[in-house]
């Protein structure tokens, strides 16, 4: 069955359940369509988070202290960084206050000079006690290095508790001797025993010196964090002492704790108020079924740890074990950092922050009389000292940048460097690595929508009908230059707002109509051409916004001005049309079939606007409007505006208003400057609605100001002019950040297109990996060769671009149905039917060259030159099998050889899909403090197997740096 552009809006944005995502029993109602995992993300990674220690530490930067409006000390950082040399080059700066950490990314001018009071003042600091001033003395930076390490440890420890069947208490739980086969099979899963004595690596407050915590321990790597797992039956036993303290003095302590239960599912089940413990927050429970060898999880917080994922399957049930070990060690990863943020942690942070802030500033205060802090121009945070600097001042500058190099070089060695990944090797196809659609694109892109295969691009030639690398159509000449564009397929309609001044007005077309057109190769049609299309009464307007999620009706909703026009489509009577149309073809403007039914007005132009379907289809939709300083929602049937939001600053630039709807209830996603907050408006209630916080409200900062946002469940999408940031939707936290040079977002209804500059040289092949292994030796973990990247350009020369696509299947997880004949091809293409379809398994025509979806490698380079290290002083690795195109060969597997002195678990850090999502119902929790996640469906499920990935022109893999894209 065919779906419409609008049923992808509604998969993409998604009806979403927060009981997915940790803390309650998965619903039983099993969820739409063919549901493949793809958000294994770790949230928040230290390699993309640890800002000072990656672009500030061992660099020439300044720091400057200060005292805000409220006599409280604050810090700031400030440097300019060029991501790999790809022209791309950004202030960033990282301001400590008590409150905790604000880091933001600033573009560079060459022309312009960015003071720091601007700095400040885009982090909404612009009022101070005292100026800030520059700190020169160079120790300054062990300082800072302390401030940031309060995010929290690189590396983690979790407990491990073997439960007999039966075992209702935490003292039986904890005197047991050993654990049975099935124990031990799972801990060899987790990662290697070690030998505590001697042992040089992370311990987790493990004795290695006199055997006082046991002999051994169980330890691993994974994705570049250590994690030392504090097993009950290998800690110190007492036969004496049936509260067996010692064992309950190190898994008491752990945050996170795994109970392995032995039994059969109907055995007594496990509850949190079992362990006695006032620090452990979180619970996984596993279960380990030997007959269909395969782990059963479930997953109980604490009710103040905030969400965090990746969301359980349904059922909880992992028949391959190594993708059971990768959701795992990521669930609990993403589980201590969460609980971090509960109140009893976050205070102590709090606290502890601005003790060392004040410690800090009354240690440097004495100084201020002695030439160490100063006032100076904040262009000298430039790399490279002017040539008119003194000599000393290079001096200086070159002790500073040595006791970085070697404070960031101890950090390594000590293991607590977040860039440790670089060293993990991960070779894992990500959901938003892109595909080129068009190479060497040589139109500026203003807005596009897809239609079937095709997308219909409004550039500054005209609006034009791409599809892959076969020749554009024109289909409008630029005497109609359009600002906005909708393809409706299932309505057979075509929106368009031509914006010229007070020109502007909106343009509806059959869409049939110009589908004919473009297959007889009519004249391109111009303005003067489509002024039967002209819908009456919206001459002026600047913004449109249609509804797309679950409605019946279509809503546009036009802008001119203050006032909003709400206009409809009229319903056909059932059959009418396609009895109708045999006997009298419908004409060819649809302009008659809108109506009008009321107009409101705001107190202020809008400059964003979003349609929020109500719950019950009837009058109770409503608009999203912002403007001025606010983000109102007005109820479409009377007209009444109701404050959602105001914004605290002086200058406010609004990006989106994003619909989400959860648990059924319409949420919204605001988007302004750096800021992204959630909130939920309430049901409406005798015609009316309230907008209140509630516990599900949320609120983050983007880390650059992006131009628009893009939700593709269970992601948002941040773009600006040269990055992409990605985060989850349900509590904000960063997945991953890429370098994109002239990023330009062009359409995102469903799949996502842009256009970004191509690059000039390709990847050099990496190496390959060898695949899933049993635990053996310590070894080596692979890593990657690094890419050569495009020169500066020459005087004269231009960049060209390229038309790239995101798939939205590839970020929701899920296969869809779509229309997939495009206008420019005759032949119709069948859609995929099997559900056992892998992600690479997307329909391809005739005309689809292979060239475009080749996979390339992008490794990051490490700032090695910082550290004074040779390429062969680092830590080697291996490259991924890269899959070539059939007329090559593939790169025969290199085998690495263990590495003396480390032990790290072999086992590989590929993340696989997972099962099929479908919820579960709540499971009722008597004690009030725990919920857990897991299902009770049977665990003989189909399930699909591992991706075929589709091949792509590049890759935003995960990497010491921020990723840059290879845009060949």
């Amino acid at each position: 069955m065919k779906s419409s552009v609008s049923e992808d809006l509604g998969c993409r944005r998604g009806d979403f359940s927060r009981k997915h995502y940790g803390s309650v029993e998965l619903n039983a109602t099993a969820l739409p369509g063919t549901w493949r995992r793809t958000d294994v993300h770790l949230e928040n990674p230290e390699y993309h988070t640890r800002w000072y220690f990656k672009y500030f530490l061992g660099q020439v930067h300044q720091n400057y202290i200060g005292n805000d409006a409220e006599k409280s000390p604050f810090f700031l950082s400030v440097t300019l960084s060029d991501q790999n040399h790809q022209r791309v080059p950004q202030y960033r700066a990282i301001l400590w206050r008590k409150t905790g950490t604000q880091k933001i990314c600033l573009p560079y001018s060459p022309t312009k000079t960015l003071s720091v009071k601007s700095i400040l003042s885009a982090m909404n600091l612009d009022k101070f006690e005292k100026g800030p001033r520059e700190i020169f003395h160079p120790e300054i930076q062990k300082d800072l290095l302390v401030l940031e390490e309060q995010e929290g440890s690189v590396n983690f420890k979790f407990g491990v508790l073997f439960a007999k069947d039966g075992q209702l208490t935490d003292d039986e739980m904890f005197s047991n001797e050993i654990g049975s086969d099935a124990f031990q099979k799972f801990l060899h899963l987790l990662g290697d025993k070690i030998t505590l004595k001697g042992w040089t690596g992370y311990r987790g407050g493990l004795d290695t010196k006199n055997d006082t915590t046991g002999i051994h321990s169980v330890y691993t790597v994974y994705q570049g964090h250590e994690i030392m797992f504090h097993v009950s039956t290998m800690l110190p036993y007492s036969k004496e002492n049936k509260q067996q303290v010692e064992r309950k003095r190190h898994i008491g302590n752990d945050i996170v704790t795994i109970v392995f239960q032995e039994g059969e599912e109907p055995s007594p089940a496990f509850k949190p108020s079992m362990i006695r413990s006032h620090f452990t927050h979180i619970f996984a429970l596993v279960r380990y079924d030997q007959q269909n060898d395969n782990y059963r999880l479930k997953i109980f917080s604490e009710e103040s740890v905030p969400l965090f994922g990746p969301p359980l399957p349904s059922p909880p049930v992992f028949t391959d074990h190594q993708e059971f070990r990768d959701f795992l060690l990521v669930k609990l990863i993403n589980g201590e950092k969460a609980t971090l943020e509960t109140p009893t942690f976050a205070q102590k942070r709090r606290r502890t922050l601005d003790m060392l802030i004040r410690s800090l500033y009354q240690d440097l205060m004495p100084d201020l009389h002695k030439n160490m802090l100063n006032r100076r121009s904040f262009s000298d945070v430039l790399p490279e000292s002017p040539k008119s600097a003194r000599k000393k001042e290079e001096a200086r500058q070159a002790e500073f940048v040595r006791i970085g190099q070697a404070l960031k070089l101890k950090s390594i060695v000590r293991g607590d460097a977040p860039s440790s990944l670089v060293a993990s090797g991960i070779c894992k196809k990500e959901p938003w690595e892109p595909q080129c659609f068009c190479s060497n694109f040589p139109h500026e892109a203003v807005c596009a929508d897809p239609w079937g295969q095709a997308l219909l691009v409004s550039t500054d030639a005209g609006v034009l009908l791409v599809d892959d690398d076969l020749p554009s159509v024109p289909v409008f000449d630029k005497t109609l230059p359009v600002k906005q564009i909708h393809v409706l397929e299932t309505l057979d309609l075509l929106i368009l707002r031509a914006d010229k001044g007070k020109d502007a007005r909106l343009f509806v077309f059959r869409l049939s109509a110009v589908h004919k057109a473009v297959e007889g190769k009519q004249a391109v049609k111009g303005k003067c051409d489509c002024r039967d299309n002209k819908l009456e009464k919206t001459k002026g307007c600047h913004l449109y916004a249609i509804n797309t999620h679950h409605s019946r009706e279509l809503r546009i909703v036009v802008a001119i001005r203050n006032k909003l026009l709400l206009v409809t489509r009229k319903h056909n009577k059932p059959g009418g049309v396609a009895s109708t149309s045999l006997l009298c073809p419908l004409p060819e403007s649809p302009v008659e079939e809108f109506q009008y039914i009321r107009e409101i007005c705001l107190s202020d132009s809008p400059a964003v606007m979003t349609l929020v379907d109500g719950p019950t289809e009837e009058s109770d939709n409503l608009i999203c409007v912002a403007y001025r300083h606010q983000f109102d929602v007005v109820n479409e049937s009377t007209g009444e505006a109701f404050r959602l939001h105001h914004v605290e600053a002086n200058r406010v630039n609004f990006v989106a208003a994003i619909d989400v709807y959860e648990d059924g209830e319409a949420g919204l996603l605001l988007c302004y400057n750096y800021s992204c907050i959630y909130k939920k408006v309430c049901p409406f209630n005798g015609g009316s609605f309230l907008v209140q916080p509630c516990a599900s409200d949320f609120q983050f900062c983007w880390n650059q100001a992006p131009y628009a946002i893009v939700c593709a469940f269970p992601y948002l999408l941040a773009f600006t002019t040269d990055s992409m940031e990605i985060r989850l939707v349900v509590n904000g936290n960063l997945v991953h950040t890429a370098v994109v040079p002239q990023l330009q977002l062009v359409a995102s209804r469903s799949d996502i297109y842009f256009t970004a500059a191509a690059a000039v040289n390709e990847v050099s092949s990496g190496g390959s990996s060898k695949g899933a292994s049993a635990h053996n030796s310590p070894q080596t973990p692979p890593g990657r060769e690094t890419p050569v990247f495009p020169s500066s350009l020459g005087e004269g020369e231009t960049q060209s671009k390229n038309l790239y696509k995101i798939p939205l299947r590839n970020l929701v997880g899920r296969s869809i149905e779509r229309p997939l004949k495009s206008p420019l091809v005759s032949k119709a293409v069948t859609p995929p039917t099997s559900i056992g379809l892998g992600i690479a398994a997307i329909p391809v025509t005739h005309s689809l060259s292979l060239s475009r979806m080749e996979i390339k490698e992008i490794a990051s380079r490490t700032r090695r030159e910082l550290l004074g290290l040779s390429d062969e002083g680092g830590p080697k690795s291996e490259g991924a099998p890269k899959p070539k195109s059939k007329a090559r060969k593939q790169l025969e597997e290199s085998q690495g050889g263990p590495k003396p002195g480390t032990a790290r678990s072999t086992s590989s850090d590929r993340i696989t899909s997972g099962s099929l999502e479908s919820p579960s119902a709540p499971e009722a929790n008597p004690e009030g403090r725990y919920y857990s996640t897991g299902s009770e469906q049977d665990p003989v499920a189909d399930r699909e197997g591992s991706p075929v990935w589709g091949r792509s022109p590049f890759q935003l893999t995960a990497s010491s740096d921020e990723d840059i894209i290879d845009l060949k």
